[in-house]
């Protein structure tokens, strides 16, 4: 990919960790940070501006695990929300069955950081070299 921002890998992973979950007979579940922009989630279940939802099959409608946002139907205590959160604020994926799961960075997907300045071995133009320690 040229030119444009870095392509993040956290869509491909939360679809990817979903799959194996639910593949293996568990259940989904998603934790999200409630505080950034554009979580829209029933507010009466966020807690420390943190929410996890169930994102089995079973447990929404419509669900879809896009690269920039995770989207569905769900029942809570028996009223159907609509649920939409921005990719980069899911901090991670597991299983409530045995807690396997994965992390996300939380600044992956961020601004990338300042390129480094070349150090004075790098402006001579010579290559690096290696020596073998015995």
């Amino acid at each position: 990919m040229s030119g444009g921002a870095k392509l993040s890998r956290r869509p491909y992973l939360l679809r990817a960790m979903h799959g194996w979950v639910s593949d293996s007979g568990g259940t989904p579940h998603v934790i999200v940070d409630a505080s950034r922009p554009g979580v829209q989630v029933p507010r009466a279940y966020v807690k420390d501006g943190k929410i996890v939802l169930n994102v089995s099959i079973s447990a929404t409608q419509r669900l879809v695990l896009g690269n920039d946002w995770v989207e569905f139907d769900a029942r809570f205590a028996g009223v159907v929300h609509h649920v939409k959160v921005p990719v980069n604020a899911v901090l991670g994926i597991y299983a409530r069955e045995s807690g396997e799961g994965m992390v996300f960075p939380a600044d992956e997907g961020g601004p990338e950081p300042p390129p480094t300045k070349p150090t004075p071995a790098d402006e001579t133009g010579r290559r690096p070299q290696l020596k073998v320690v015995k």
